[in-house]
């Protein structure tokens, strides 16, 4: 497959944090976890900063799907559910994305959420791309370029996926769920923003007292969150829990709040560890999530909630 060749200045241009509002999609397996919820909700609730113009539903398999299919079918159902607490209309907005993930590099899986993502990109003007937001496999993504390469001059793509690259190894979940998807997003030259997990987005920890504490009560999708969270372990006895999706919605609202320097695109290896390549295209890449600030926001958008 051959992608359109973007220059170094483009991309360095596209790299740069937005400073306006921007225009975005969030490609998300809702229902795998418990922290795509909020992230949804959190850039729902920031229209001062992000227009959100689709919401796409991600594959994912593990103990809560029984394949990648079932897994976006029940994220494209959570979805659903985030929009009726959220009394916002559905129609035009949420997507079901692939049943699947990428059987080769230059075979896309054709989706209502890659077609949609495609139409949408191809209208952006030149100076004002489409942010893609992903927080989970990038099978969409992936097959939205495939199927339509020229979208990668007019999209950001940021992804939260896997580790940090001075590690030995890049394994995580979004990011093995599709190798194949994984590779071709650092290999096409698309602008890239890499959210890293250990060290970086593994900072957003919270526990049930402190939502208890900043959102019970206080509106049905606060309640709703807070459920979630709470059923998702048994022993909550010193227990916190990562809610990192809300680091790629973070991104784009304060860059202050995720650190972030450009790099040269590494390799990503079959056996899922990081080869260096200082030769390849630029792409940026977070060093560090400051969680202090960004829960800040989020809490107090959830409790101003249905006060306007």
């Amino acid at each position: 497959m051959n992608f359109p060749t973007l220059s170094n200045e483009l991309l360095l241009r596209r790299l740069e944090p937005p400073r306006g509002k921007v225009r975005m999609v969030l490609d998300t397996d809702t229902y795998n976890e418990i922290d795509d919820q909020f992230a949804v909700v959190m850039a729902l609730l920031s229209p001062e900063k992000l227009k959100v113009e689709a919401l796409y539903a991600a594959p994912f398999l593990n103990s809560r799907s029984t394949g990648p299919g079932d897994g976006m079918e029940k994220s494209y159902d959570e979805i659903l559910r985030l929009m009726e607490r959220l009394h916002i209309e559905t129609d035009g907005l949420v997507y079901r994305g692939s049943t699947t993930y990428l059987t080769g590099r230059d075979e896309p899986e054709r989706s209502p959420a890659a077609l949609d993502l495609i139409e949408k990109a191809m209208a952006s003007p030149d100076d004002d791309p489409l942010y893609v937001v992903a927080i989970g496999a990038i099978t969409n993504v992936a097959s939205a370029i495939l199927i339509e390469p020229e979208i990668l001059r007019k999209i950001v793509v940021v992804w939260l996926g896997g580790q940090p690259h001075s590690l030995h190894f890049a394994r995580e979940f979004n990011l093995e769920q599709d190798t194949r998807a994984s590779q071709l997003i650092f290999d096409c030259g698309v602008p890239l923003v890499q959210i890293t997990c250990l060290g970086g987005a593994s900072h957003l920890l919270t526990t049930v007292p402190e939502l208890e504490a900043y959102l019970k009560g206080r509106n049905p999708i606060s309640d709703f969150l807070l459920e979630r969270f709470r059923d998702y372990e048994k022993d909550q006895f010193a227990w916190g829990k990562e809610i990192w999706d809300i680091s790629a919605i973070a991104y784009l609202l304060d860059e202050s709040w995720t650190p972030s320097h450009i790099v040269p695109s590494p390799i990503l290896n079959d056996n899922l560890t990081w080869q260096s390549a200082p030769d390849r295209h630029p792409m940026r890449v977070t060093w560090h999530v400051r969680r202090n600030p960004i829960f800040r926001d989020l809490f107090t958008k959830l409790q101003n909630f249905g006060l306007q």
